[in-house]
């Protein structure tokens, strides 16, 4: 969402961090699998690129903008719900990535919130779309 706004720096960055999340508690699930591939879709990059494990320091001049910054973590809660649950070790990896983008914990928890929302509307959609 929104990632053809990103440099293709920031599109890079954001598919290492995407996996950071993915394999954080350990599991990769298909549904994780399958945002990385539409991820890369939308941002233009080839399915061929394998996401790669990316240190978080200098994350932050990476992502310099607080557009980008919001860009970034609304994706990242959106990969990090794929599997049904938010766990404990992505949501400390994210709450990191937060503060390394200088968000505060408030807006963090707005994003969260709206991530999930954004979430189940898709799946009401989904629900509608296979009714017809």
């Amino acid at each position: 969402m929104w990632l053809v706004n990103l440099t293709m720096v920031q599109r890079e960055a954001l598919l290492g961090l995407a996996h950071n999340v993915v394999v954080s508690d350990g599991l990769l699930d298909p549904n994780e699998e399958g945002m990385l591939k539409d991820f890369k879709r939308e941002m233009g990059l080839a399915d061929s690129i394998e996401p790669e494990y990316l240190e978080l320091a200098g994350i932050g001049d990476i992502f310099a903008s607080r557009e980008a910054r919001v860009i970034a973590i609304i994706n990242l809660l959106r990969v990090s719900y794929a599997d049904g649950a938010f766990e404990i070790e992505e949501e400390c990896l994210l709450q990191e990535v937060a503060r390394a983008f200088e968000i505060s914990e408030q807006d963090f928890l707005l994003l969260d919130n709206w991530a999930r929302r954004l979430l189940a509307l898709e799946e009401e959609a989904q629900v509608l779309i296979r009714k017809g």
